[in-house]
């Protein structure tokens, strides 16, 4: 069973969707540019037979408000807004492409919020090649306004991202997606490294991991989520 709710942070009234056991560990789930809370749908039942599953709409992204202010920054801002909104305290966090940058943020902003961190195909905070995407015809399910604003700062971080990574208390675990995916997957790897908890499984099916084999990427993610506590770890596992 899904909810459909929305709640109030500030100035940006955030959808999203619930399932699972009302008592059970939270699990938050963030999409990628231009998808929305119902691009988990594939893995979200899943999830939810352990987890209470809350996927959200980013902020210009489906329901959710479209208000014309767009950063990395803001949408880190929104998720832990919406985390006190709803009282909150520490969660378990997946984060896929632009999803998994804003958990990241999140990750190194506010390290006690976040238990457990599961990064889906996401670029390490270099700079790269800026490009200029042309908007698609047709009505979207995002606002256009949003995308050139957001894919400015993934060419070019702020270099604070990169150093803050060994920041993150989470345990981490780092999900590549394979040489068939367009992020540079060295990257990935030096992402991993560089959290001090973090650990890297590669899953070839190319960027959209957890659509192409949601099986595949639910056992892991479940595997990594589900374990016991134990010693932590002082460099990346592979």
């Amino acid at each position: 069973m899904v909810d459909h709710r929305s709640v109030q942070t500030g100035a940006v009234r955030l959808a999203y969707r619930v399932s699972g056991p009302p008592d059970a560990p939270p699990l938050v789930l963030l999409h990628a540019l231009g998808e929305n809370a119902a691009d988990w749908d594939a893995v979200a039942p899943a999830f939810a037979r352990h987890r209470r599953v809350l996927a959200l709409d980013l902020r210009g992204h489906g329901r959710s408000d479209w208000p014309g202010d767009y950063s990395l920054e803001l949408m880190q801002v929104d998720v832990i807004r919406f985390l006190d909104v709803l009282g909150l305290g520490q969660v378990d966090l997946i984060g896929h492409s632009m999803g998994g940058i804003v958990a990241y943020l999140l990750a190194e902003n506010h390290p006690q919020r976040v238990r457990r961190l599961v990064l889906e195909d996401v670029p390490v905070p270099r700079p790269r090649e800026q490009t200029i995407p042309a908007r698609p015809d047709g009505d979207l399910a995002f606002d256009w306004a949003m995308v050139p604003a957001i894919r400015k700062q993934i060419d070019a971080p702020d270099p604070r991202w990169l150093e803050r990574l060994s920041g993150i208390t989470a345990e981490t675990l780092v999900v590549a997606g394979g040489p068939s995916s367009h992020v540079p997957q060295d990257g990935i790897a030096e992402l991993a490294r560089r959290v001090p908890a973090g650990r890297v499984i590669t899953i070839p099916v190319g960027h959209l991991v957890h659509r192409a084999a949601p099986e595949t990427f639910t056992e892991a993610a479940l595997a990594f989520l589900l374990v016991k506590e134990g010693p932590r770890r002082d460099r990346c596992q592979k």
